[in-house]
């Protein structure tokens, strides 16, 4: 092939590639680079094209073989060190990143990506110098700070986040991301209305855009006043845009009773809530019957990581990692059944991947409180109480699967302190505390403490919550509270602590914990009930608000589950005036949480492994119709 042949193929393939014809111009960047094997510049761009379209592995290889042609390109050394934090390699990404700013340290772009790839390794602080230094160099950088701002979320503060936002905006009015990342700012801020009508800003113009759906219906949960028909709608809405189930055809054996292949996707396999319900499970599903594989989706890993890691024969962590990517490992393991533990909780969102039908099963389950509107959602676990058997039914897009008496298995971290005896019984007033998220502190909520306080004039409320010993959090706290009813002189705030056993430790300073409404608390109620603290509930009509319900049930303190408000505030005061009966109560909730079914870890275990075996079974029965006999 002539020269000016390969320059007009080359020039064709480059036209394409900005017009977003991605297949048609890596067909003539084939072309060029099985002419001349070690041309710079198409080597070069077929990478970054490579990256675009989620094949990562092979960006790593055409962007490495353009570096060695020349490593004085900065362009292309950030193009691989991306690549290479995408593969999963950020240690390596991160020596490349370093060179090419030491190359040109004017690059504001380079810091920036040297603080995303430190965050990728759970280096927040310094991912944060890092950000400072790329908008110092350039102050009107609108990605550089809309990248800060997300990095300082991360690291637990939002409100100094918001002006990162609020500065990109100022930098480029039109730069939707900014938007965005003001509106989780503000969520994480626990200011969650404000945060529910940002996200619809930023929806109104950018409608398509399923993380920022996603991140706007859990805030809804945590809203007063929406129905409960108006959130199944919003579901409803977004498995819309998402589209039918796809018929897909899968090389899976139907075979009934052979061993399956369990994958769990999560960004919490690890020190998180979710993992106090997970690993129990995971830890005694029977090996013979079920072959698991873990999908970890978050930057930190930890000692609860490695825990989990020791249960599975694979372990993948996708941090980073474009959905191409992730599909592509998930649909290379083949697993039977893929649980998805997220929803709409995460800031990485990957029911659209699922929507595509990884599975012959899959399964949502624990980590969000409702339906996920995705059609190719073909179950969710739950239990009679949280999710009561025909009334439910109507408000979720998969089929519900009522596996336990209750849907939860608790583990009880292992360095947790003991009971101690209450405030009240140690001479103080009575002390109702609540240590649920802030962001559950509904003004609903907040009106029914208000009332019990005015019920019990001599009672003291304890709040416990990131951001509550900032002075800004504080600040909004307090001006709610009073706002609300609630008299603040009796109020006391504790921030978080250090360690899990030094949080379980300020339940020492609680007589009866107060669950909010409507979205109830799970580990904090579990955690309460361990420390000794008996926990008033208020059932409402869905599953966020029946969850402790369940849990109370489980334990065998249905009396402590108020009908409505009036019977909230009558079973808490009920509770309060009785200072002997309530050490007596709480002295014995150990031991009655270790009871059936709560914490009988096998138990529960194989509850939950024979559903998974029904759901197995019921797919392959549709691939085999004799099978339904069987």
């Amino acid at each position: 092939m002539s020269p000016s042949k390969l320059q007009s193929l080359l020039q064709q393939a480059v036209a394409l590639h900005r017009e977003g014809q991605l297949d048609a111009a890596e067909k003539l960047y084939r072309q060029v680079r099985a002419a001349v094997p070690k041309h710079f510049d198409t080597l070069h761009l077929s990478g970054l094209l490579a990256y675009q379209q989620g094949r990562i592995a092979d960006a790593v290889d055409l962007l490495t073989r353009a570096h060695q042609l020349d490593r004085k390109s900065v362009v292309c050394e950030m193009r691989l060190a991306l690549a290479l934090i995408a593969a999963g390699r950020s240690r390596d990404a991160e020596a490349h990143l370093r060179r090419a700013i030491e190359r040109s340290p004017e690059y504001c772009e380079g810091w920036d990506n040297l603080a995303f790839c430190l965050k990728t390794q759970d280096r927040l602080a310094e991912a944060v110098e890092y950000h400072q230094r790329a908008v110092a160099l350039k102050p009107d950088f609108a990605n550089g700070w809309y990248n800060y701002g997300l990095t300082l979320s991360l690291l637990g503060y939002p409100e100094k986040a918001l002006p990162c936002h609020e500065r990109a905006l100022a930098a480029d009015p039109n730069f939707a991301p900014a938007r965005f990342g003001r509106a989780q700012a503000l969520h994480l801020s626990h200011r969650l209305a404000e945060a529910v009508e940002e996200y619809s800003r930023f929806l109104a113009s950018h409608p398509q855009s399923l993380e920022a759906r996603s991140c706007r219906l859990f805030a809804l949960h945590h809203v007063d006043g929406i129905s409960r028909d108006a959130l199944f709608a919003e579901h409803v809405s977004y498995g819309r845009i998402l589209g039918p189930a796809p018929v897909v055809a899968l090389p899976h054996d139907p075979a009934p009773h052979r061993r399956l292949r369990l994958a769990v996707l999560s960004p919490d396999l690890r020190e998180h809530s979710c993992a106090y319900f997970l690993e129990p499970l995971l830890r005694h599903l029977d090996p013979a019957a079920f072959e698991l594989y873990l999908y970890h989706d978050h930057f930190r890993t930890d000692a609860v990581s490695a825990r989990l890691q020791s249960l599975a024969a694979v372990w993948r962590n996708f941090v980073g990692q474009p959905d191409h990517a992730v599909e592509q490992a998930i649909r290379t393991d083949a697993p039977d059944i893929l649980i998805d533990l997220a929803g709409h909780t995460g800031s990485t969102c990957r029911l659209p991947l699922l929507a595509r039908r990884l599975a012959p099963v899959q399964i949502t389950y624990l980590g969000y409180p409702n339906t996920t509107g995705v059609a190719a959602m073909d179950y969710r676990f739950t239990d009679a109480i949280a999710d009561p058997v025909g009334e439910a039914d109507a408000f979720a897009t998969e089929r519900l699967v009522r596996f336990s008496p209750t849907a939860w298995c608790y583990s009880a971290p292992v360095n947790s302190p003991a009971p101690n005896p209450a405030p009240s019984a140690r001479g103080g007033p009575v002390t109702f505390g609540c240590f649920n998220t802030p962001a559950k502190l509904t003004d609903a909520t907040l009106a029914h403490w208000a009332r019990l306080l005015a019920a019990v004039p001599t009672a003291r409320l304890l709040f416990k919550g990131a951001g509550l010993d900032e002075p800004a959090g504080r600040e909004r706290a307090l001006a709610r509270l009073a706002q609300c009813g609630v008299p603040i002189d009796r109020v006391d705030f504790l921030g978080r602590t250090a360690s899990t056993a030094d949080h379980l430790a300020c339940y020492h300073r609680v007589d009866i914990a107060l669950d909010t409404f409507p979205y109830h608390g799970t580990t904090t109620t579990c955690e309460a009930l361990w420390m000794g603290v008996p926990v008033v509930t208020r059932a409402g009509d869905r599953h966020v608000s029946r969850v402790g319900a369940s849990l109370l049930t489980a334990v065998g303190h249905p009396e402590w589950i108020a009908r409505d408000e009036a019977d909230y505030i009558r079973i808490a005061a009920a509770l309060a005036s009785d200072p002997a009966q309530l050490l007596a109560t709480g002295s014995a909730l150990r031991a009655q949480l270790q009871a059936p079914p709560l914490m009988d870890h096998p138990g529960q275990a194989a509850r939950f492994g024979a559903a998974l075996r029904d759901c197995w079974q019921a797919w392959c029965a549709k691939q085999t119709p004799a099978l339904a006999a069987v």
